[in-house]
């Protein structure tokens, strides 16, 4: 019988910023030598998840994000060890009520 073992549990390294035009966020997530079927990303209104896993570390994080943003529009594309998100950004007004005025 093999003993399994035991990973090195790392922080990915993470970039992030708004574009120009402040529509959507970035992030670049580094977590090297993971394969793209070990990644699990979950994204909420104000704070992402992602764990990736190599044959010796597993990379795992949360993040909380600034500014209120879209997660059901989240993209991901992972390629050479890095894996990019863009969220749009929430629209301030968008979930305001109109109150009436006596």
């Amino acid at each position: 019988m093999m003993e399994e073992k035991e990973k090195f549990v790392s922080s990915p390294d993470v970039c992030s910023w708004a574009d120009d035009e402040t529509e959507n966020y970035h992030f670049e997530v580094t977590m090297p030598g993971v394969e793209k079927d070990t990644i699990k990303l979950k994204v909420h209104e104000d704070s992402f998840f992602v764990k990736g896993e190599t044959e010796n570390t597993v990379y795992v994080g949360s993040y909380a994000i600034c500014c209120p943003i879209k997660p059901e529009e989240a993209k991901a594309v992972y390629k050479n060890g890095i894996l990019k998100i863009d969220i749009p950004f929430k629209d301030p007004m968008e979930d305001a009520v109109d109150v009436p005025i006596d």
